[in-house]
């Protein structure tokens, strides 16, 4: 786990965006570390935004899509899958990771992926957030969406 390499120099401005997080509710702990890093970060940079619980990381990608349809310029996607001992992880995990990207490249607005895929619980505390944690993957996810939103504005335009 490094954060080496991440961007510095991004467009994080969220002056009239409208972004909804769309977090599950699996893993609970470490959802809300994610979620709390997300809208921080949502929050400090303007854009308006909505919270939507779903059950867990199946359900995200419908329901990111859903979000984008009604009018979100973008969508932080959190979720936390640790893994089993069976193949349930690998299909979910997949699920996901692939309803996200197609929900991405067939709306063409952002999906801010902030979804863990873990061997234990310890990984995803490192992850979260927290006082301690190596990381924040929820905060980051937030700067990707809003970072990618305003790549997407340039392009078009606006």
């Amino acid at each position: 786990m490094s954060g080496e390499g991440r961007p510095t120099e991004l467009d994080h401005d969220g002056a009239g965006l409208r972004i909804a997080v769309v977090a599950g509710t699996w893993h609970e702990k470490i959802t809300e570390g994610l979620l709390t890093g997300a809208l921080r970060t949502l929050a400090a940079s303007g854009a308006e935004v909505e919270v939507i619980r779903v059950p867990g990381s199946f359900e995200l990608p419908v329901v990111a899509k859903a979000a984008l349809d009604a009018g979100a310029d973008g969508v932080v996607a959190l979720g936390v899958i640790i893994r089993g001992g069976t193949p349930h992880f690998d299909f979910v995990s997949n699920a996901a990771t692939d309803g996200l990207t197609r929900v991405a490249l067939d709306t063409g607005k952002p999906v801010g992926f902030g979804v863990l895929t873990l061997d234990d619980e310890q990984q995803g505390i490192d992850r979260a957030g927290f006082p301690g944690s190596k990381e924040d993957k929820g905060q980051e996810a937030a700067e990707a969406v809003l970072a990618t939103a305003r790549v997407l504005a340039r392009i078009h335009g606006r």
